[in-house]
């Protein structure tokens, strides 16, 4: 019985293997998408914005009744978070080096500006940018701010946080 016992590993002695810098953006990216478009949900129902991320995601493509239900709140969530895995990517490709939140709220800055000016006309039943009230466009504006800020900062934390630690531990071995 007793070899038994020592023949067997604890489960507390079993180290996990850490996730890669990029499957960790990526998460943070799926995070992102869900949390925030949350909020896009609620800012819509609250009348702090015209538009709802539905308005994009899937009123765009159909009209069917059940968008306007609780399902189309939840499919839409699930694909912003989805789609946000690409927005993560990006960032992580072009801007994870640069360890400032203001990076990351100048990267939501330009990413509503693509949204609602240069990919406007492929979503039909938003409103052209200057049909839409300051409240809209103030509103959707700090979201993205946020959004942009969550998504970067996160990013590119963990980016100068991971090399920090390797070179640590380089020294360390050295």
């Amino acid at each position: 019985m007793k070899q038994n016992k020592h023949n067997k590993q604890l489960e507390q002695n079993n180290s996990e293997v850490p996730m890669s810098l990029l499957s960790r953006a990526l998460l943070t990216g799926l995070i992102g998408g869900i949390l925030w478009s949350i909020f896009g949900i609620v800012m819509y129902y609250f009348n702090f914005s015209e538009v709802s991320p539905k308005s994009f995601i899937l009123r765009s493509w159909t009209t069917a009744d059940w968008t306007n239900s609780w399902l189309g709140n939840t499919v839409t969530i699930v694909l912003v978070g989805i789609l946000s895995i690409l927005v993560a990517f990006i960032y992580y490709g072009l801007l994870k080096k640069i360890n400032s939140m203001w990076v990351g709220a100048a990267f939501g800055v330009v990413l509503w500006g693509v949204i609602f000016y240069v990919l406007q006309p492929i979503f039909e039943n938003v409103p052209l940018l200057t049909d839409l009230n300051n409240n809209t466009i103030v509103s959707t504006i700090c979201l993205f701010i946020l959004y942009g800020t969550f998504i970067g900062y996160s990013i590119s934390y963990d980016y100068h946080d991971t090399k920090i630690k390797e070179q640590q531990q380089t020294e360390v071995e050295n």
